[in-house]
């Protein structure tokens, strides 16, 4: 840890190119949310590949390789996309997946041609514009990060700012529409941010990649808790950790690129959160569904011992183990879940090796029979009629 903290404090090119992947990873993360919470998980590929024409116009009008004037055509180019979506899926009966894909294949084709036409006719003047296509982490320099944060900043601030309107958007947008929201406009102002979130990364992780920046963090996020404040949160943390060590992995390692790097640390948190994450996690699934059968277990032995005792009119008549087993479906767990219910002080051992009830397992079966409609078929015994 003190090595890499060295190394991101005195190597220029590491410490710009981790800035600039964790401001990434904050921005995409926190506005990724929304997208993975409203299904729009494939918005973001559509809009980062529709942003592809924009940085080859940008560059034919400006003649210039500055952030600033491509981001601004990959974002012209990106809403542009977005409206044209949105406005096939409202006036048409093209449904919203194939508009997307409709909208992805017509532009990233219209990209590929400018910037085939760009590597014809503008000389050396368009080289690194390829770049965008997968990214290329290493190139960036402190002007790139300072715009990349300045824009990411104004976007999470618009973000924060609507925060009550958003969050109606993204859960219940008719219900909101009936409270008197402007739900299209909203629709149309966090697509934009959306839109602002990819194409401040296109040149770290490209084109091709930039979806998974959008829907990694916030899909990991999903697993650990049902707060979209929190929700929020854990995506931009998780970006962040993702840029850093994705940037750190690469800058210390020979040929390695960044933003695939980056990518697979994204979806290895994403795998060790469904995997561990409480309550959603795949471990914790198994460990409750693990529980609840040996609780259903023990319930089931315990019905049927009360049951077999209550057809010789006494709740302790003890009886054989096997007795049990073939009542079980043939289990053969059987002697070890009375022995579980032994500890539980609900049954016990006779001398003979049978089994029978004890007051409390008395008591308990009683409850559980009693709730399963299972007593009706038999009178009640003498010591229940006491009881009662």
């Amino acid at each position: 840890m003190i090595d890499l903290f060295s190394q991101l404090l005195t190597d220029y090119t590491l410490r710009t190119v981790a800035l600039g992947a964790a401001t990434l990873g904050i921005v995409g993360g926190g506005l990724g949310s929304y997208a993975v919470l409203r299904g729009q998980s494939l918005l973001g590929d559509a809009i980062s590949h529709a942003a592809l024409p924009g940085v080859a116009l940008a560059f034919l009008i400006t003649g210039s390789k500055a952030p600033l004037p491509l981001m601004l055509g990959a974002a012209f180019t990106g809403v542009l996309a977005t409206l044209i979506i949105i406005g096939v899926t409202n006036t048409t009966r093209v449904p919203y997946d194939s508009a997307l894909a409709l909208m992805l294949s017509v532009f990233f084709g219209v990209g590929l041609v400018l910037l085939t036409y760009l590597q014809q006719h503008a000389g050396a003047a368009q080289a690194g514009l390829d770049s965008f296509l997968f990214g290329q982490a290493a190139a960036l320099v402190e002007q790139d990060v300072v715009t990349m944060a300045v824009l990411g900043g104004v976007a999470l601030l618009v973000m924060l700012l609507f925060w009550k309107e958003f969050k109606i958007l993204a859960f219940d947008p008719a219900f909101g529409r009936s409270l008197g929201f402007p739900i299209r406009a909203l629709d149309v102002a966090l697509t934009t941010l959306l839109v602002i979130a990819i194409v401040i990364g296109l040149q770290t992780v490209g084109v091709v990649l930039m979806s998974a920046i959008i829907v990694a963090p916030a899909a990991a996020a999903r697993q650990w808790t049902d707060q979209l404040g929190a929700m929020v949160a854990l995506a931009a943390v998780f970006g962040a950790v993702s840029g850093i060590s994705g940037a750190f992995v690469s800058g210390t390692t020979a040929n390695l690129p960044t933003g695939p790097t980056i990518v697979l640390c994204m979806g290895s948190i994403v795998v060790v959160s469904l995997v561990i994450a409480p309550n959603r996690g795949l471990f914790w699934m198994w460990w409750n569904q693990r529980r609840t059968s040996q609780r259903l277990r023990r319930e089931r032995v315990l019905c049927y011992l009360y049951t077999l005792a209550r057809k010789h009119e006494h709740p302790k008549y003890a009886h054989e183990a096997a007795t049990l087993d073939a009542l079980v479906s043939g289990s053969t767990r059987t002697t070890y879940v009375l022995r579980q219910l032994a500890e539980a002080g609900f049954v016990s051992r006779t001398e003979k090796g049978k089994w029978h009830l004890t007051d409390m397992g008395i008591e308990e079966a009683h409850r559980l029979a009693k709730s399963r409609n299972l007593i009706s078929d038999f009178p009640p015994t003498e010591d229940e009629r006491s009881t009662d």
